[in-house]
């Protein structure tokens, strides 16, 4: 299991939760509810993750903190 922060929101326009993944760029999600869109997220990291070794792209380490944005 993959230890990346995962930031869950509603969003209005999409009239869906939305799940980002800020340490892997492009890597969100969205479900109907807050569980279906963590569920989701959990998917697109793995997927994230398996795009970028078929690529040989460079893979983030979790940083193991929680992110602080300005």
């Amino acid at each position: 299991m993959y230890r990346y922060e995962i930031i869950i929101y509603w969003s209005n326009e999409d009239n869906a939760f939305i799940a980002e993944v800020p340490e892997l760029p492009g890597c969100i999600a969205h479900g109907e509810t807050h569980e279906k869109a963590l569920k989701n997220a959990k998917e697109a990291i793995q997927l994230w993750i398996d795009t970028a070794k078929e690529f040989g792209d460079p893979i983030p380490a979790p940083k193991g903190e929680r992110l602080i944005f300005a």
